[in-house]
């Protein structure tokens, strides 16, 4: 399971920018009047939660995203309850998950790419857009009421904004969320922290008394020892401390451009003291024996490891690697063990919630467009991906057969219906038996329903992180088609630069006193080059849309 941070788009945008999304302002309305002749199967009256229902019966082509977890079925209940319900049938062009975004990229280059094109993570889109391939959506969002309304009522402009485009136009249409859905932080060894007296660190700088005193009590003990960094050396470690920093992110989702929402200033993470001051803390873990140095380099199974045999006390984790493999682990070894996922601990920018409130999205092929039922697919979209209704179908089936209603009126699984292990011995599978809670329809929503098959302990963590800040979200500054292909080139040297240097800071193969000869060698690499290329491309852009 990939975190969406890791997934973010390699040029963040967005911002406070006074774009009126719902007003459908200057480059939002395009020629979306001007579709008489592609209405055939449109409802005329559609509306906010509004049930979509085709006038005829329809059938649009999707790229399916085939998952190996759940492959797909053609007698899967999710198709037939869909036709059921919109008049539309789907027929799904399948693509192994292994291969997906390679297939993707030869489908609509040469121009046979199905109509609807879902799991597409920010920025993938980019590479489509000077070819005319994909349609500009921001142009038809006056036929999608649902995804209007999100906007409106979730104050998700600012976000939005970080997907357009030069232009002025975005061709994403991305998952919403009400909030934004914090996963990976820190898991812990909450019966080392009772046997010391000790409480569960809320900052950085409390985890590191924590991990001093259990390095005093187990000497022979390295207390962190992490995972998840492979390809990313220190993936998950980098990309959340990145965050409390004040950072866009670092590890498995660096950025190169940041974001001073006080001083109104972008800045190239890698070179920044929030970047140096990150590095100064972790390299003072494993100068003190705190933090195990091989975390950098070692799979995920030998951190595990580590854990199970009583080395370490503290690993990376999001909710499910807690309870599918550090739980189960410790159970074979020291029953006695107990475990949690900590809240992200707290640095220099706050108390903040790291986490985008938007996700992977659909792109719509250019000749859709064409189609004489555009507008009812629209409509279509908007009601599955968008509509209240349209995505508790799509995570939770069909009321009877895949869930039943709580005493509250909530949705709860049934009895014989498992999901990420809810009803272990149940004879059925939400996902394999039925092709609900899948990655290509289930995504966004409020928190309620996206958090709705988390245990109660993942909802005390969401509660926490809930309650702070949203990260201040940056200004857009997207390329010209010119200006990305000369900043590609430089892109790749910049990353795999700091990316060296990070390591041997962190590990003291490099002393800390060198950091102005490394931010010259990064200057060397056509750092000031690829800055005054972004300050450019902001400031066109404000001075063109904002």
């Amino acid at each position: 399971m990939f975190p969406r941070a890791r997934r973010r788009a390699a040029v963040v945008a967005a911002g406070a920018l006074t774009l009126s999304l719902v007003a459908c302002g200057s480059g939002d309305e395009g020629d979306a009047q001007d579709l008489s002749e592609n209405r055939a199967g449109a409802m005329a009256d559609y509306g906010v939660n509004q049930q979509f229902t085709a006038t005829e019966p329809l059938s649009f082509s999707i790229l399916y995203n085939n998952h190996p977890n759940y492959p797909n079925k053609k007698d899967w209940l999710f198709w037939s309850e869909l036709n059921k319900r919109t008049n539309v049938t789907l027929e799904p062009v399948e693509v192994p998950l292994s291969d997906y975004e390679q297939k993707r990229s030869l489908l609509i280059g040469a121009g046979d790419a199905p109509f609807i094109i879902p799991k597409t993570y920010p920025s993938q889109e980019d590479t489509f857009v000077s070819s005319g391939a994909i349609l500009p959506v921001s142009d038809y969002i006056d036929l999608m009421p649902n995804f209007k309304d999100k906007i409106e009522k979730w104050n998700l402009t600012p976000e939005i904004n970080q997907r357009r485009q030069a232009d002025g136009k975005f061709y994403l249409l991305p998952g919403l969320h009400e909030k934004p859905w914090h996963d990976y932080s820190l898991a812990m060894r909450t019966d080392i922290l009772a046997e010391l007296n000790l409480e569960i660190p809320k900052t950085w700088d409390e985890l590191y008394t924590v991990l001093k005193a259990m390095k005093t009590r187990y000497p022979e003990s390295t207390p962190f020892s992490d995972r998840f960094s492979q390809p990313n050396p220190g993936g998950n470690l980098l990309n959340i401390l990145a965050a409390s920093y004040g950072l866009e992110g670092a590890g498995w989702n660096f950025q190169h451009i940041s974001w001073d929402a006080n001083a109104k200033k972008l800045f190239y993470t890698g070179a920044s003291e929030q970047y140096k001051q990150m590095l100064t803390y972790l390299n003072k873990l494993v100068k003190e024996g705190l933090l195990d140095p091989e975390s950098f380099t070692q799979t995920d199974d030998q951190a595990r490891q580590k854990l199970a045999n009583g080395k370490s006390f503290v690993i990376s984790s999001n909710a499910q690697t807690l309870v599918n493999d550090y739980r189960p682990d410790l159970a074979k070894t020291i029953p006695s063990a107990t475990m949690t996922k900590i809240p992200l601990p707290i640095g220099p920018a706050g108390e903040i919630n790291p986490s985008s409130r938007l996700e992977n999205g659909v792109m719509i092929s250019s000749k859709a467009r064409d189609s004489k039922n555009f507008v009812a697919m629209m409509q279509f979209i908007d009601w599955l991906y968008y509509s209240d209704d349209g995505q508790t179908f799509a995570r939770w089936g069909v009321e009877g057969t895949t869930h039943v209603k709580d005493a509250s009126g909530k949705p709860a699984l049934a009895p014989d219906v498992n999901v990420i292990g809810l009803h272990p011995n149940a004879p059925k599978h939400l996902q394999k038996d039925f092709g609900f809670y899948n990655g290509v329809f289930a995504y966004g929503g409020k928190p309620e329903l996206v958090q709705s098959f988390f245990s109660p302990e993942e909802q005390e963590f969401q509660a926490v992180m809930n309650a702070r800040t949203p990260r201040p979200v940056a200004p857009p500054y997207p390329f010209t088609d010119e200006e990305r292909e000369q900043v590609s080139l430089w892109q790749t040297p910049l990353r795999d630069f700091v990316y060296q240097a990070t390591l041997q800071f962190i590990l003291g193969q490099r002393d800390l006193a060198q950091w102005d000869a490394y931010v010259a060698e990064l200057k060397s690499k056509n750092m000031d080059a690829y800055m005054a290329k972004v300050q450019e491309a902001y400031e066109r852009y404000q001075k063109e849309h904002g």
